[in-house]
């Protein structure tokens, strides 16, 4: 039977995945696989990663009833993985910290990587403050503006935060750029890949990171309704906060799962949404193959989406493979849905999600209701909003 979880030797999940580098990065790329099957192996380096988890991130985070939320909608329970509760804000320090302390390992001294909404900046930017490493951060000139909040955050963590003023200035030129500064100094950095893309192992190392977010999920669930959740519900843009989720119960058969991309703006013109799964082709970006969203000449195409973290033109390689299998149901809300739902959630539950988990939450609202009240839906928070508030009181004062 072919494994729902695992690539293959040479990276793939079904079709999708593998290592496709230029020559001078097959080298340092292949010195990070080697490290990392090593590290995953070592009860020490696994030890020293879940004792950061405990004591320095706070988790395991709590698996909360929204009762106010559930009683709005009626129908199902609606219980949230309040990764927002973690430090940081976000899922991003789970995989962080495991890079930062492979880079350790490997005696590197500093770490490069890309952003979007700024959280994967921000947690890495922790991350090697703690660790003693040198830290800097690409991100596209659009996000710099729009989440300017995180930008603060990550310059008082030490990082050097790079504008990135090239294509659309958005989360793809963040990584574009961040790759050209590796592949010419690659020597003491480790790049640190911020979700479940890119060539192998990035798209496994990240996932095995996260899945932390699926193993307490599980394990409360249980605790808290004696039965497995009828439903999960994640926002995907590259999809490491779902990965993170969704491996627990991928096995699971009963456990339905919808990973929801953004529709933006029109889901019917290219460049007004990133919903890259349901209308995307295969092809290849930064280093793997998979589903892509790609112009008339084949380039990745200009996305958007009113979060950050969300508009990028591929997605992980396991989700294309997950979709392919039937295993997961990809879904898509608009930036409409999205708000509405950001704003129903502060309003039932005091709590202010960002962006990107509103889009799991737009369609949890639209689920909750078709389902009875004995069933149960788990909807990965995969963030605070802290940073988008002065961007959503200008959108909605529009």
């Amino acid at each position: 039977m072919t494994s729902l979880i695992h690539a293959d030797q040479a990276g793939f999940f079904g079709e999708h995945g593998g290592r496709f580098l230029p020559p001078q990065l097959e080298a340092p790329i292949a010195e990070v696989a080697a490290a990392y099957a090593e590290a995953r192996q070592d009860p020490q380096f696994q030890a020293d990663y879940e004792a950061l988890l405990a004591d320095y991130v706070g988790r395991p985070s709590p698996l909360f009833l929204a009762a106010g939320l559930t009683k709005h909608l009626g129908g199902a329970k609606i219980y949230l993985k309040r990764e927002d509760l973690n430090h940081t804000g976000a899922h991003k320090i789970n995989h962080c910290l495991g890079e930062g302390l492979l880079a350790k390992r490997m005696g590197k001294r500093k770490l490069i990587a890309e952003t979007g909404a700024g959280q994967h900046g921000v947690a890495l930017a922790t991350a090697a403050a703690l660790l003693g490493l040198e830290c800097e951060i690409h991100m596209g000139a659009i996000d710099v503006a729009k989440q300017h909040p995180n930008v603060v955050r990550m310059e008082l963590l030490g990082a050097k935060v790079v504008s990135v003023t090239s294509g659309g200035q958005a989360l793809k030129d963040a990584v574009d750029s961040a790759f050209g500064v590796f592949a010419n100094d690659y020597a003491d950095t480790f790049f640190a890949i911020g979700s479940v893309v890119g060539p192998d192992p990035y798209p496994s190392m990240v996932r095995d990171f996260q899945s932390i977010v699926g193993r307490e999920a599980k394990r409360q669930i249980l605790e808290k309704e004696n039965r497995l959740p009828d439903a999960l519900v994640a926002c995907v843009g590259g999809g490491s906060n779902a990965l993170g989720l969704f491996t627990g119960f991928l096995e699971d058969e009963s456990v339905r799962m919808f990973g929801v991309e953004p529709s933006g703006r029109d889901l019917g013109v290219l460049g007004e949404h990133a919903a890259t799964i349901t209308l995307g082709s295969p092809g290849m970006l930064h280093g793997m193959r998979t589903l892509l969203l790609q112009d008339q000449d084949g380039n990745p195409a200009a996305v958007h989406s009113i979060a950050s973290g969300l508009d990028y033109p591929g997605v992980g390689p396991q989700h294309a493979f997950l979709r392919d299998m039937g295993r997961v149901d990809y879904v898509h809300a608009s930036d409409d849905e999205t708000l509405a739902a950001f704003q129903l959630l502060c309003r039932t539950e005091g709590i202010i999600p960002a962006l990107e988990s509103s889009h799991a939450l737009a369609h949890a609202i639209h689920l909750a209701p078709t389902m009875s009240p004995d069933e149960v839906i788990v909807v990965n928070l995969s963030g605070r909003g802290d940073k988008d508030i002065d961007y959503v009181a200008e959108r909605l004062a529009k």
